[in-house]
């Protein structure tokens, strides 16, 4: 084949490859341009995930009407002039690849009036060329809709996950850019609702509230490192305390100069700041601010400028660790014995709390004076040897001795098999046991949050869970399974739906949510259990199928043989 000049339909669709990866890559290229057209109210709305639609309106300065056409040209911008320019960056576009990008894979129509203008001017493109242009009347600002996207790249809409997923990823980045600018108004409308709305007020916590409920952002503990550190260099934001943490880091929040970034350095430094105050596995809530003078860094070493390069990282490291431990250990107190947060769950007992529905069996009940026997355990059908319970090492394993040696039976993932197969068939039968609260539970969620569960209530009412609107970013949970009724509900219930935020591919869902329901139920490590309550377990676990591993795949039991135990006293 020869070498030759590609045309330049597809020199652009190339380019915008680069910048618009999916949809929520077009809301993060509208919004920065609102944003840095001086915009004090942005609104975005989406339908089918923003395959359909994306329309976002400012009210910024808008763009004069003999720019318009020139704003649709590649590599055509007013933030930069000469090359000096980008050794300090201080927009967040300024590349003038945005609306070319997304007028070469959508339709676009774009309306914009300036101060100056009588009226509003909007021009059309499809197929990245000017289809109508004309003046209409228009607010001050630009509302840019898009349109059709991906329709003449059926590729790139293979690899894009459900429009629920894709909704998700746009409610995040939302909320990402009302943290960086809690001054500006932002309206998320999904399927014409409203999914998020910031207040503009100007303060963090305000944002904060509508992000993550009123106990967590009254909690939130200030970030500023004013009076050391380089004098370069200044750290702002907020983070949680220690005991109000998340399963996942996706609630840390990094932002350079109010830029929205990826930076795994930034990361590291704030896990460092929390070591030793967080349990394995958990996270903290975090929103920071990294200012510092544009000739420190490099913004411009990404495609869709999603991470940034510091010149010195050794000394921004140094920065947000003290920052973050500064404002850790001068806030920190006893803690309370009950936190707000969990106050509405522990207050009442469980027969208090829960209605019966049903007269179940406990799954392990009250050890009794003829219960503290140690015989061996039948024989059952699910092939475990004979064992007899000995008792419980370092509260994590369950002893008992075998026919053919000694066995050590880790309680949680044994538990976890069981409850794992218990709602495996419960689920087949359509028949999952829940349990009813006498007064219903207020759950708060995040935007990105919301858009999940709106989408899954059927599947989560299969599974036991009783949800039911409760305004904007609230529901009422009125029922769980039974599983769950020992657990922390309302931090259990968020952690589940934290983790199943993301679609992954060549997964069930529901099966996700059994796997990681059957974890969240189970005993834990560390829990001391009576003799009855071994021996239950272990008469539970042999009637399973797979006995020998959790359903995470891990093993749950390992046995050591007679003759390895007398080997190790040189009984050979």
């Amino acid at each position: 084949m020869p070498i030759q000049v590609l045309s330049e339909a597809i020199i652009g669709k190339i380019a915008a490859g680069e910048v618009i990866e999916r949809p929520v890559s077009v809301v993060k290229e509208l919004l920065e341009n609102a944003i840095d057209a001086g915009a004090t109210q942005i609104r975005v709305e989406t339908r089918r995930g923003g395959l359909e639609l994306i329309r976002v309106i400012d009210d910024g300065v808008g763009i004069p009407a003999n720019e318009l056409d020139l704003a649709l040209q590649r590599y055509a911008t007013s933030k930069i002039q000469d090359w000096e320019d980008l050794t300090n960056i201080r927009t967040l576009g300024f590349r003038g690849e945005a609306l070319p990008s997304i007028a070469a894979v959508a339709d676009v129509t774009i309306v914009s009036r300036t101060a100056s203008d009588r009226g509003g001017i909007f021009v059309t493109v499809k197929g990245g060329k000017i289809e109508q242009r004309g003046h209409q009347a228009a607010p001050l600002g630009t509302m840019v809709t898009v349109r059709n996207l991906f329709q003449n790249v059926p590729a790139r809409l293979k690899f894009l996950k459900s429009a629920n997923t894709e909704a998700s990823h746009i409610s995040h980045l939302v909320g990402q850019y009302a943290l960086a600018y809690p001054e500006i108004r932002f309206s998320l409308l999904i399927e014409g609702r409203v999914s998020f709305q910031s207040a503009g007020t100007g303060d963090l916590r305000d944002v904060l509230l509508q992000l993550y409920g009123v106990e967590t952002a009254e909690a939130m503990l200030m970030v500023d490192s004013s009076g050391f550190g380089s004098p370069n260099i200044r750290v702002d934001g907020c983070v949680s305390p220690p005991n109000i943490t998340r399963a996942t880091r996706a609630y840390l929040s990094f932002f350079i100069n109010r830029r929205c970034v990826q930076n795994r350095m930034l990361a590291f430094a704030v896990e460092d700041a929390y070591r030793s105050l967080l349990a394995d596995g958990r996270h903290p809530i975090v929103v920071l601010n990294v200012h510092l003078p544009g000739d420190q860094i490099d913004v411009n070493v990404h495609p869709r400028k999603a991470e940034v390069r510091f010149l010195n990282e050794h000394e921004v490291f140094s920065c947000v660790q003290r920052a973050v431990r500064q404002s850790l250990t001068s806030h920190l107190s006893l803690p309370a014995i009950i936190s707000r947060s969990t106050a509405v769950v522990e207050a009442t007992s469980p027969r208090l709390q829960f209605a019966e529905r049903e007269s179940r069996p406990p799954l392990f009940p009250e050890e009794t004076p003829n219960q503290t026997t140690t015989e061996p355990l039948p024989r059952t059908e699910g092939g475990l040897p004979l064992l007899r319970v000995l008792g419980q090492l370092g509260n994590t394993f369950i002893v008992a001795e075998g026919p053919d040696g000694l066995y050590l039976i880790d309680q949680h993932r044994a538990h976890e098999r069981v409850l794992y197969e218990r709602l495996r068939e419960e689920r087949a039968e359509a028949n999952v046991h829940s349990q009813l609260f006498l007064e219903p539970l207020t759950v708060d969620l995040t935007p990105r949050q919301m858009s999940l569960v709106s989408q899954r209530l059927p599947q989560l009412a299969e599974m036991g869970f009783a949800l039911e609107p409760f305004g904007e970013q609230s529901f009422l949970l009125r029922a769980i399974p039974s599983i769950l009724s020992k657990a922390d509900i309302v931090q259990t219930v968020n952690e589940l739906i934290d983790e199943l935020a993301e679609e992954k591919d060549g997964t069930d869902w529901l099966e996700d949510l059994i796997v990681m329901m059957s974890c969240k139920g189970a005993i834990k490590a560390g829990q001391s259990l009576s003799m009855a309550e071994m021996r239950e377990l272990l008469l539970q676990l042999e009637r399973v199928s797979i006995a020998p591993r959790c359903p995470h795949g891990a093993p749950t039991m390992v046995r050591l043989s007679q003759h390895q135990l007398e080997r190790q006293f040189d009984r050979r």
